[in-house]
């Protein structure tokens, strides 16, 4: 029998590669592994011409329906990470290609880094720093976030456990979710409220929304324009939730005290971005679970997806459609 082909198209920066676990897929499929980005989508469909599954890793790579158009064989695609936006999922559904990805194994991992960064900016350690190489002692003021209100947008597993950690650093804590669920609101002690009293009465806003039709641009620059001059804005979810010109402007102008990001529009983030002129940023390269724990929190995770496929028990699965359409069982290889 013909053992099926997994290819991962582009693991550029490494993160499945760099885990020792990886070895494991050996076991299950015929694996090809592509350490850079392919040069041009003609490229990338040459890649993927001969894949059964796609291991779609921290490539940065779109999966539009041309692209998923040019690939009949292609049966699942396992997203490393929680977020699938980047797949054009209507077409992986009428295609027959089951999409699972990753929820919650890394949450904690995320959330350290958001609180990290929350911190970061509210004591403006990368400004200061700066400025001590430059030879300056500044000796201008940063925010202090205990008593403080902390409001998270968005109550999955990563948004849940940044309002764990905000209530161990002593903060009172709100949120606001598309989907809310009041047994959660009980159980970790806040309370939700509507979008715009959060954003108005908060200090510190984390977001952790998935990004999609109702999430983009969520803070606009009317939204923004809510929020205090003493707030920070924190980002680790998908860079479209923010519209990033709209931030870069209330920074620039006072309008926000601070914002500590890991997710942009487009990344790589642009050399000449307006975010790289402000100041009271700090900014990381989408690497908040780029621990070695994370990433091979992550890899178990690809490696279980793609195994229970291949088992005919597909799981983790975020476009069930795909079961109803009338072609082969997509769950078979």
């Amino acid at each position: 029998m013909t053992r099926p082909v997994v290819v991962i198209p582009a693991d550029f920066p490494p993160l499945v590669s760099r885990s020792p676990l990886l070895p494991a897929l050996d076991q299950l499929a015929e694996v090809r592994l592509y350490l850079d980005r392919p040069e041009s989508p003609d490229a990338r469909i040459q890649r993927l011409q001969e894949a059964d599954i796609l291991l779609n890793s921290r490539g940065s790579l779109s999966f539009p329906e041309h692209i998923l158009q040019a690939l009949p064989r292609l049966k699942m695609i396992a997203v490393c990470g929680i977020g699938y936006d980047s797949i054009h999922l209507p077409t992986a559904t009428r295609q027959g290609i089951v999409v699972c990805n990753i929820p919650g194994r890394t949450a904690p991992i995320v959330a350290e880094h958001a609180l990290a960064l929350l911190l970061a900016a509210a004591r403006r350690t990368a400004w200061m720093t700066a400025e001590l190489r430059h030879g300056r002692w500044p000796g201008d003021l940063s925010l202090s976030l205990t008593g403080r209100q902390l409001g998270v947008i968005g109550t999955g597993n990563i948004g849940c456990e940044m309002l764990r950690l905000g209530r161990a650093l002593g903060m009172q804590t709100v949120a606001w979710s598309l989907h809310p669920d009041p047994a959660k609101a009980e159980r970790l002690s806040f309370k939700y409220l509507s979008l715009e009293e959060l954003l108005r009465t908060s200090d510190a806003v984390s977001l952790h929304t998935r990004l999609s039709d109702q999430t983009r641009h969520l803070l606009n620059a009317d939204r923004l324009a809510l929020m205090k001059p003493t707030a920070v804005l924190v980002n680790t979810a998908r860079g479209a939730v923010v519209d990033t010109l709209a931030l870069a402007d209330a920074l620039q102008n006072r309008r926000l005290f601070a914002a500590g990001l890991d997710v942009y529009e487009q990344e790589p983030l642009p050399a000449t971005h307006p975010l790289l002129a402000c100041d009271q940023v700090v900014l990381t390269p989408h690497s908040a679970d780029m621990t070695q724990a994370g990433i091979d929190l992550l890899t178990q995770g690809c490696i279980d997806n793609i195994a229970a496929f291949l088992n005919g028990q597909p799981q983790n699965v975020v476009n069930p459609d795909v079961f109803s359409f009338p072609q082969a069982p997509p769950h078979t290889v």
